[in-house]
């Protein structure tokens, strides 16, 4: 996040001797720290060959205070003229070994994952379709209800082992793979 700016000329110009602050008459601490701060050179990667003065927004935010104080004609953005937010280079940080995972092995979990999902869903939905079926065309057959769910009951139960048989099947081949 920026935090500083690279000073133009203008505000090196304004701040040097004779320059457009001098009658402005700044506080001695707020000079003091607006000097140190342009004498600090920083080497950008726009111009290789002049390293140029950063100047915190901190000290930039005092100085348009003093102006505002002083009910001064010398305007901030005229002072800014020139000047470019300083954005320092992000550093990546170098990759943990212990998280090696990658996007493909998360995938592949996640696919499983899915894949047990629709299994186990599509065994509920084959059990309770099997039990409905039964009990309505049990009708039919049986008048009273309690021998008709008995019969889907039973049915059900059926279709359901006849489903997990063919389940652990599947599940054991696919653990066989792995």
């Amino acid at each position: 996040m920026a935090s500083s700016l690279v000073a133009g000329e203008r505000l090196v110009r304004a701040l040097g001797a004779g320059g457009e602050l001098e009658p402005e008459q700044l506080p001695r601490k707020l000079r003091v720290e607006l000097e140190a701060a342009l004498r600090k050179k920083h080497k950008s990667d726009d111009s290789p060959g002049d390293p140029r003065p950063l100047v915190s927004f901190g000290l930039i935010r005092d100085l348009h205070q003093h102006l505002r104080q002083r009910d001064s004609t010398l305007y901030l953005h005229e002072l800014l003229e020139g000047s470019e937010i300083y954005l320092p280079e992000v550093v990546k940080p170098p990759r943990d070994s212990r998280h090696g995972g990658t996007l493909s092995d998360l995938g592949k979990e996640v696919r499983s994952v899915k894949a047990l999902v629709i299994t186990i869903f599509n065994f509920i939905v084959t059990v309770v379709a099997a039990f409905v079926c039964t009990y309505l065309g049990s009708q039919y057959i049986f008048t009273e209800m309690a021998s008709r769910v008995l019969a889907a009951l039973i049915v059900a139960s059926v279709v359901g082992l006849a489903e997990l048989y063919v389940m652990v099947r599947a599940m054991e081949g696919e653990l066989g793979e792995l």
